[in-house]
């Protein structure tokens, strides 16, 4: 009997029509985009034609759009690009301590290398303030990196509010998406932010494929120095069946969102409630601004290692948190960041539901829960 899928947040399953829509490009129409002749023309077609489907998601313009090999890349083009093309305008950059890897990885390099970084505190929920990122700027500041959606705990911080602030003081604004797009609205322009990162395999498309929106007029230095793909800007030959994959991808998340949305929030609600009423459990991250699919929470006395396994065996794929800390023994970083004690954020899993979550599997996920923690040593 297979296991019971709920861990979207690390990856999701390719959507079969996405998968309709990228072989071609893998057998007949494998054409390199750059080449003059027919082959090359339905690549480079196919390829236009996926940045005007990603552009749409945004709210963006084509131009805008840049493909890269995912969420890891687009973070450190954007943070490592925007820095050194503005630097004359100072070497200040501001993020969170609840970031993404591919965002605090970065920035760590990064001061290593003579740029000074600021890393914002949260609150118990996981939300920045406005108040704090205006104390933490000052004239040296030139870029602010702050996800949409937090990639445990699944918090939405105020990020209109906070890029507009930054805009104001003409400081270019980044955030990690990879977590959000198709699976809240996003508008760029509505954002006021100045680069955006998301990567297909978030939202039922390939892995290997993402995309760097980048406002237009925001100057930016190539990640991956080469030939002229991407407008001289990421050089490589495309990843055409990639690229196609999201953009069919971002085409079917515009489409259904709104009824998913509904959809998700109801599944995570009745999760939610049902672990509510289990002895000692508690909930991480804002109760009310949130993705729709996205549930953290521990339970007193069960450590996140001992109930992985046990709903391992039951039959349930869940998670301790960031597909990219799996395997470290430390207890959640993000959580640590939000003033947890190490024996809480030690306990907490992550539970993320998507396009074939069922309620059926979440009342069969719930007895499991149930059981396991009714075993536990009082």
């Amino acid at each position: 009997m297979r296991a019971i899928y709920l861990d979207y947040a690390a990856t999701t399953p390719m959507d079969e029509r996405v998968v309709q829509a990228m072989l071609p490009y893998m057998t007949q129409q494998f054409g390199n985009p750059s080449s003059l002749h027919v082959f090359g023309r339905e690549a480079r077609q196919a390829v236009a034609r996926a940045r005007r489907q990603v552009a749409a998601l945004l709210g963006a313009q084509p131009e805008e759009i840049f493909f890269t090999s995912g969420g890891s890349e687009s973070d450190n083009w954007a943070l490592r690009g925007l820095a050194a093309a503005n630097r004359s305008r100072g070497r200040h950059i501001i993020t969170t301590a609840v970031e993404h890897h591919a965002v605090l990885n970065t920035c760590r390099q990064m001061e290593r290398q003579g740029w000074r970084v600021t890393y914002l505190p949260t609150d118990r929920a996981g939300q920045v303030s406005l108040t704090s990122l205006q104390a933490a700027m000052d004239e040296d500041t030139v870029l602010v990196s702050i996800m949409t959606a937090n990639n445990e705990v699944g918090t939405l911080p105020p990020i209109a509010d906070l890029a507009a602030y930054t805009r104001q003081h003409h400081v270019l604004f980044h955030t990690d998406a990879v977590q959000a797009v198709g699976h809240i609205p996003i508008a760029v322009e509505a954002l006021s932010v100045d680069a955006l990162s998301l990567s297909a395999h978030k939202l039922y498309g390939p892995k290997g494929i993402g995309v760097l929106y980048l406002r237009r007029g925001a100057a930016i230095e190539p990640l991956i120095a080469g030939g002229a793909q991407e407008r001289d800007l990421r050089a490589g030959t495309e990843n055409v069946p990639g690229i196609v994959g999201l953009g069919c991808a971002a085409a079917l998340a515009g489409e259904e969102l709104p009824l998913e949305m509904q959809r998700l929030r109801g599944l995570r609600d009745a999760l939610q409630h049902g672990v509510e009423a289990i002895e000692g459990a508690w909930i991480n991250g804002s109760l009310t601004d949130r993705l729709p699919g996205n549930l953290n929470f521990g339970i007193a006395g069960i450590d996140a290692e001992s109930l992985l396994i046990q709903l391992d065996l039951a039959g349930f794929a869940v998670s301790a948190g960031s597909a990219c800390s799996a395997g470290s023994l430390e207890p959640s970083a993000v959580l640590t960041a939000m003033g947890q004690r190490p024996d809480q954020a030690g306990s907490a899993i992550r539970v993320t539901l998507g396009r074939w979550t069922t309620q059926t599997d979440i009342d069969a996920f719930l007895a499991a829960l149930g059981s396991i923690a009714a075993k536990r040593i009082k």
